[in-house]
């Protein structure tokens, strides 16, 4: 189902109208429209794609999936991609949303490859700066591009939290290192495609502010700016992030490391305290004469022998922290 809205010197003056009206509109001054698609293929693509002078390379991109985030420059348009990202609230799993984009002097285009890119989120941009939309397509491609962004910074803050839990965890009293392995390398993936979707997108604000120049207005020059200089943060925080996963990778090593030289250790005391009793009865065993032999007594001095022997052995470990 498409979405569309006409904007008329600054003004909303039409919405949800037939998409193909857009034509009666665009040789009309101070106009800006917007229409939203989602998964269409390229019958559904074929009217404005005539309409607009779309290059068909650029629609072909629009309709299939898993293009990286990127700007390409036609004569009559450029067409951008990119994605969202979200992060499971009860994992470390990263979702991620495609989005394209036709940008003409007066129509922006957006293709949804899927229902979960929220555009209702990019609508409510717009309405909660009106004031910018005498900027035309230039104010309609910075809400969408300030919400791709926004979702980025989100995500890295909530794997950032999550690689505090894992810390907490991690230096607990007593730490389950199987579940954390998993978390972790859950999280290193997150952050590998949080990393893809996000990086290029510095390169993607350059490239609208250079190709777009009859775009982004002297209003809108210090907004893209902003959305620029997010990018820059969340491309910083995330391989800040990076950095640190591979520290708690590190870390979940050493913390196994010592639970092993823990187990060893108890397992060589627990053999020493086996070993006294085990000498004490093999000397008994043979064949020799000795205090109290074949008398109960002599059994019963063996066995205390035995016992304060091991119980000593047992007290001198765990005072030690080996038992």
């Amino acid at each position: 189902m498409a979405r569309t809205r006409l904007y008329r010197n600054g003004v909303l003056v039409s919405e949800d109208f037939n998409p193909a009206d857009i034509s009666d509109h665009l040789d009309e001054p101070g106009v800006a429209m917007w229409l939203d698609m989602c998964e269409p293929d390229e019958a559904d693509l074929a009217t404005i794609t005539e309409e607009l002078g779309l290059h068909r390379l650029a629609v072909e991109d629009a309709v299939h999936e898993h293009q990286r985030p990127k700007l390409d420059h036609y004569e009559s348009h450029l067409f951008l991609a990119a994605y969202v990202a979200f992060v499971h609230p009860y994992s470390e799993r990263l979702n991620t949303s495609e989005i394209s984009v036709f940008i003409t002097p007066t129509c922006l285009v957006t293709v949804r490859k899927e229902p979960s890119f929220d555009i209702d989120q990019v609508v409510a941009r717009w309405d909660n700066n009106a004031d910018l939309a005498k900027s035309g397509v230039g104010f309609l491609l910075h809400g969408l591009l300030d919400y791709v962004v926004d979702t980025h910074i989100d995500a890295v803050q909530q794997l950032d939290e999550k690689i505090e839990q894992i810390e907490e965890a991690l230096f607990a009293e007593h730490v389950d290192l199987k579940p954390l392995q998993r978390r972790s390398y859950r999280l290193r993936r997150a952050l590998m495609g949080l990393r893809k979707v996000a990086g290029p997108m510095r390169e993607v604000l350059e490239g609208v502010q250079r190709h777009g120049s009859h775009l982004v207005d002297n209003t809108m020059r210090p907004y893209y700016a902003d959305v620029q200089d997010h990018v820059l943060k969340s491309s910083g925080r995330i391989e800040a992030l990076r950095d640190l996963a591979a520290t708690l990778r590190e870390t979940e090593l050493t913390v196994q490391s010592n639970q092993l030289n823990v187990i060893m250790k108890q397992v060589t005391s627990w053999a020493a305290v086996i070993a006294v009793p085990t000498l004490i009865t093999g000397f008994y065993g043979q064949n020799v004469n000795y205090p109290g032999i074949n008398t109960e007594w002599g059994f019963w001095v063996s066995t205390l022998v035995i016992a304060v022997a091991s119980v000593g052995l047992w007290w001198s470990f765990r005072k030690r922290g080996w038992l």
